[in-house]
C-alpha cells in the first residue's frame, strides 16, 4: 500500500506554531523592556505578545493532544517525550540551583554592608512553624494524591482518578492562597536588601511553578472527564505528575533552607 507508515515514530506535519510562537515571544519581551524604560505603549505590546503567546501554548499543546488521541503516540514516541520531560525537569533543577546559591552566598558570606549578620539586622522572618509548615504538610499531601491518580489510571479506575486530581488542584490553590495571604502580611520587601531580593526570587518563583502546576493538573483533570487517558497510554497525566513531585521537592528545600534555617 503506498505512503503506508512502516516505522514507530510519529514525523510532525508542518506547523506555523514555532514562527507564531517566536514572534510572540519576541513582542512580550520587546515590550517588557520598553515598560521597564517607561516607553508609553511598551505595556500594550507587551500585553498583546503575553495573549498571543499564551493561545500559541494552548493551540500548539492542544495539537500535541489531538495527535495522542489519535494514536501518533506510539510507545516508541512515548519513550522519547518522557526524555523530554526528563530534560525539562533537569533544566528547571539548575534554574532553581541558581537561587539557591545566591541565598547561601549572601547567608554563609554576608557582606559587611548588612551588618555581616544573617538574617540582616531589621529583618523580621517568618514563623517556619506557621504559614510555611502548614504549606509544607499541603504540598506532601497534594504528592500522595497526585500518585493515587497515577496510580488509579493504571488500574483502569476513573472515578479513583478524577477524586485525586481533584483535591490535586484543590490542595495546589490552597497553596497558592496561603503564599499569597503570607506574602501581603510580610514585614520586608523585594527591593533595599539582599535577604528580602533573595527570599522573593526563590520562594516567588517556586509558587509560580506551583500555578503552573496547578493548570497542568487541571488540564488533566479536563481530559480525565473526556475519557483521554488510558491505563496504557496517560503520558499527560504522568509528566504532571513528575513535575508536581519535582515542585514538591523543591519546596522541602525552601522550606528546611530559607524559611527554617535561614530565620537564624
Amino acid at each position: 500500500m503506498a505512503g503506508e507508515v512502516m516505522h514507530d515514530y510519529h514525523l510532525v506535519k508542518p506547523s506555523h506554531w514555532p514562527v507564531v510562537s517566536a514572534a510572540s515571544t519576541f513582542f512580550t519581551a520587546l515590550g517588557a523592556v520598553g515598560w521597564m524604560h517607561d516607553y508609553p505603549y511598551a505595556p500594550y505590546v507587551f500585553t498583546l505578545g503575553f495573549l498571543s503567546l499564551l493561545y500559541c501554548m494552548a493551540s500548539w499543546w492542544g495539537d500535541v493532544i489531538a495527535e495522542a488521541n489519535g494514536g501518533d503516540h506510539t510507545p516508541i514516541v512515548q519513550v522519547g517525550l518522557r526524555y523530554g520531560m526528563i530534560l525539562f525537569i533537569a533544566s528547571e533543577v539548575m534554574f532553581f540551583v541558581a537561587w539557591f546559591w545566591a541565598y547561601f552566598n549572601a547567608a554563609l558570606f554576608t557582606p559587611d554592608v548588612v551588618g555581616g549578620v544573617w538574617p540582616p539586622t531589621g529583618i523580621e522572618t517568618f514563623d517556619p512553624w506557621h504559614i510555611p509548615f502548614i504549606n509544607t504538610l499541603i504540598l506532601l499531601l497534594s504528592g500522595t494524591t497526585v500518585t493515587w491518580a497515577h496510580h488509579a489510571i493504571i488500574e483502569g479506575d476513573r472515578e479513583g482518578l478524577k477524586k485525586g486530581l481533584w483535591l490535586s488542584v484543590l490542595l495546589g490553590a490552597t497553596f497558592t492562597g496561603f503564599q499569597a495571604y503570607e506574602y501581603a502580611h510580610a514585614a520586608f520587601g523585594f527591593a533595599g536588601n539582599i535577604y528580602g531580593s533573595t527570599f522573593y526570587m526563590a520562594t516567588g518563583f517556586h509558587g509560580f511553578h506551583v500555578i503552573v502546576g496547578t493548570i497542568f493538573l487541571a488540564v488533566c483533570l479536563g481530559r480525565a472527564y473526556r475519557g483521554h487517558f488510558t491505563p496504557d497510554q496517560h503520558f499527560g497525566l504522568e509528566a504532571a505528575a513528575w513535575y508536581w513531585h519535582f515542585v514538591d521537592v523543591v519546596w522541602l528545600f525552601l522550606f528546611a533552607s530559607i524559611y527554617w534555617w535561614g530565620a537564624g
